[in-house]
């Protein structure tokens, strides 16, 4: 069974991207199936980072958004779609107008939305108003991202939390990178596997040992919530 991904947050900066990356390259490392879709068609980070598993979609164009329905529909695999910034609008017209969360319900196929947090207001905000848009037709990831902000209490203490998890929703912590060791990997346009252990990636000992902690860290959490999240590799025919 198929599910689909949107990774945002609707501001820009919160590290959504970021976020899109470690799926696809917890996708590859744990040899999930997956096609991943970038919305920014320019300065994609999936398009430049991961280009062997990604293409370019336009979300304000309904014949190119639905490429993601299709692709769902085509092989069991899961649809990672890295949101820019902007695209809330034409997203939210795509599913409304083609009633897309009841169409994915009678194909079996789940909708879930990752919202990226800073520790700011704003974000709060729209993760409220987006479960309120979609309530129980869709699924819901809250990330409170340490490397975008420190102090998440405001969100921790607020009804929205209490609201994402009354619909089943969960939340995960994304935990900070050194942002110098960060630097490198975008300069290098390296992906984070070879961040973590290319000797010839641009990156020095102790840069590539805080991205395998990182990593790791990251996947402990995604490990916990994947086999609810992720679509399952494909079990070998026996001969």
């Amino acid at each position: 069974m198929s599910k689909i991904h949107f990774v945002g947050g609707e501001k820009g900066g919160v590290g959504k991207s970021v976020l899109a990356r470690l799926l696809a390259q917890y996708h590859i490392d744990h040899q999930l199936p997956f096609t991943a879709f970038d919305t920014d068609r320019s300065h994609g980070a999936l398009l430049r980072f991961y280009a062997d598993y990604s293409r370019p979609i336009a979300l304000d164009e309904f014949e190119s958004a639905d490429q993601l329905m299709e692709a769902a529909l085509a092989t069991d695999q899961d649809i990672l779609v890295d949101l820019a910034a902007q695209t809330s609008l034409p997203l939210h017209r795509w599913i409304e107008q083609n009633d897309l969360l009841n169409l994915a319900g009678e194909e079996q196929i789940p909708v879930i939305f990752w919202h990226v947090l800073d520790d700011g207001a704003d974000g709060i905000a729209l993760l409220a108003a987006l479960c309120e848009r979609y309530l129980d037709h869709a699924a819901y990831v809250a990330v409170r991202n340490y490397g975008r902000g420190r102090d998440f209490s405001a969100f921790d203490a607020s009804p929205v939390r209490a609201r994402t998890q009354q619909l089943g929703g969960l939340v995960l912590d994304l935990p900070e990178l050194h942002a110098g060791t960060m630097r490198k990997i975008d300069h290098q346009g390296i992906s984070l596997w070879a961040g973590a252990h290319n000797k010839d990636s641009g990156l020095g000992l102790m840069d590539r040992q805080r991205v395998k902690v990182w990593l790791r860290r990251v996947y402990q959490q995604l490990d916990q919530v994947g086999p609810t999240l992720f679509t399952p590799a494909s079990a070998p025919v026996s001969g």
